[in-house]
């Protein structure tokens, strides 16, 4: 059974965004974290039972960039966190809904792959796996 992680929103600046979450609607938020080898920013935001993921790119060259430019702020990409990421990647795989990530990459928060929005109607998916030493907020 997986449930949703976080929902992430691209955002021009995270310094510029984090206070309609934290001041307007009063919701505490972790520190903005750089993640270089991803050429981005990324803060989170805590809600009941689950987080929103502010991102800004930290590069004109990354992809969130271009997505950025292309598509301005908003919405773009939903989390669901499942206890075994591997066999779910296969599992979608296997059903014949494409992926991005054929494999789980290491992040701060875990591991993580992304299915390709075009096998869920549009929406961008990421699965995440939580492991030992993995940052948990």
């Amino acid at each position: 059974m997986a449930r949703i992680d976080h929902i992430a929103i691209l955002v021009r600046s995270i310094p510029e965004a984090l206070p309609l979450y934290t001041e307007l609607l009063g919701l505490d938020a972790g520190p903005p974290m750089d993640l270089p080898e991803q050429k981005v920013r990324v803060a989170f935001v805590k809600t009941e039972g689950s987080r929103i993921e502010l991102l800004e790119p930290m590069s004109e060259d990354s992809t969130l960039a271009r997505v950025l430019k292309e598509r301005g702020e908003g919405l773009l990409h939903i989390c669901l966190e499942v206890d075994d990421i591997e066999g779910m990647l296969r599992h979608v795989e296997g059903s014949g809904v494409p992926l991005v990530d054929r494999h789980a990459w290491r992040s701060p928060h875990g591991l993580a792959a992304f299915v390709h929005p075009r096998g869920f109607r549009g929406v961008s998916l990421e699965l995440r796996q939580y492991v030992e030493g993995a940052i948990r907020e």
